[in-house]
């Protein structure tokens, strides 16, 4: 059972009063399970797990039923296979989930421009300028469930606070579907009973720090001096739990956060030493990384490989280009140059995947064309791949390396 799992809950009757919170976190309950529930509701109220069937694969996400059995995301299958064997498997569709995600990050911004998500499944709203047009913050957070529930057929759990720190452990505190409220003049009420890995920046390793200081929940935290904590966990570590234990947060809500960099990777069923293989896997990740920045409309300029051992060691490598892209071919020829480079390519992996960083926008981004270049070509190909996939599903056109069966002997 993880760490989250075992937290005691805090105290419930701290009262509605949402005067001065207008920060809410809402959070999908088992967001991938409660998507492909919505199109299966035969299996309601069952165990099911989503995630590769295969004996290398992983859960993605549980039904509560599931997690009963002590089912956590990021788990192995087989482990979670063994908690409990008489769950439902179910394959991930991760384009459904990117668009369910989607449309209820839209149906946020019909209650307020200011939405920062944070994952594809949850966010921090800052509704204290809808007020007057719709009402208090628990008021908001109960049309923002039901609409979700009527426009999407899934539920979602709202915390609503004083700050987004607090907000998302209230949200914790009421899953699933449910909606808890802790008001301005009871942070400390509801905080301080919490063990000490409920503050962000609490990891296995400072949890057994703070265990050794004799302080085991929140409570024992915020009685510490902040020079003793300063000395023992370092200057910035300890200023930030020192405040977290008496609800300071003073972030705000910021809409559009762009990412830092977008990524794919793929963990093979089987470890895999064919580098005709690999290459193919890399062409595969490059044109889901280049789907993604072409959709957030934004371009990169740094490429970067991460190849993973059958012993678990793991080496990545990375190159800069001299012009931002957001072109598959661009980002596979820089991938596969790394990996072979690497030395690796009689080695047997078990990951690999792309990066690209140094992100910014498209619409800003200038190229300039070579010598003897088509002022059309390979980005205006995949632009018309992106259209036919949101026509007839992202497996619509791709490359002919690609498609299954694989041609023997074919190297992308």
């Amino acid at each position: 059972m993880s760490r989250k799992q075992q937290m005691p809950r805090p105290a419930s009757d701290l009262g509605t009063d949402d005067t001065g919170c207008p920060i809410l976190h809402v959070d999908m309950d088992a967001f991938y399970a409660g998507v492909e529930l919505r199109d299966r509701p035969d299996l309601r109220g069952t165990p099911v797990i989503i995630g590769a069937p295969g004996a290398r694969g992983v859960v993605l996400s549980a039904t509560y039923e599931a997690r009963r059995f002590g089912v956590h995301s990021a788990m192995p299958m087989t482990r979670a296979r063994r908690l409990c064997p008489q769950a439902v498997i179910i394959p991930p569709s991760r384009g459904k989930y990117a668009e369910v995600s989607r449309r209820v990050m839209e149906i946020f911004q019909t209650f307020t421009p200011e939405v920062e998500p944070i994952a594809s499944d949850e966010a921090f709203l800052d509704v204290g300028g809808a007020r007057r047009r719709l009402g208090p913050p628990t008021a908001i957070a109960r049309m923002i469930r039901e609409q979700v529930v009527r426009e999407q057929g899934i539920t979602c759990s709202v915390g609503v606070a004083n700050s987004k720190f607090v907000a998302k452990l209230a949200s914790r505190h009421c899953k699933p579907d449910g909606l808890f409220v802790v008001p301005a003049d009871r942070v400390v009420d509801f905080l301080h009973p919490l063990p000490v890995a409920a503050l962000w920046g609490v990891g296995e390793r400072t949890e057994r720090s703070l265990a050794c200081l004799g302080i085991k929940t929140v409570g024992d935290l915020a009685r510490v001096p902040v020079e003793t904590l300063q000395r023992d966990l370092g200057q910035a570590a300890g200023a930030h739990l020192a405040a977290l234990a008496w609800g300071r947060d003073e972030r705000p809500v910021t809409p559009d956060v762009p990412d830092k960099s977008i990524g794919a990777e793929e963990t093979f069923a089987t470890d895999i030493a064919d580098p005709v293989e690999i290459r193919r896997e890399l062409l595969r990740l490059s044109e889901r990384v280049a789907a993604r920045l072409r959709r957030g409309g934004s371009v990169g300029r740094t490429v970067s490989v991460k190849l993973r051992r059958a012993d678990f060691t793991t080496l990545t490598r990375s190159r800069s280009l001299r012009e931002p892209t957001d072109v598959a071919k661009v980002l596979y020829d820089v991938a596969r140059s790394l990996y072979t480079a690497s030395g690796l390519e009689n080695e047997r992996l078990r990951l690999v995947g792309v990066r690209v960083e140094n992100l910014g926008p498209a619409a800003g981004a200038t190229r300039q064309i070579e010598l003897g270049e088509r002022e059309t070509g390979w980005r205006e190909a995949e632009r018309a791949m992106d259209r036919a996939a949101r026509r007839f599903g992202h497996d619509a056109v791709l490359p002919a390396s690609l498609v299954r069966p694989p041609f023997d002997g074919v190297d992308p």
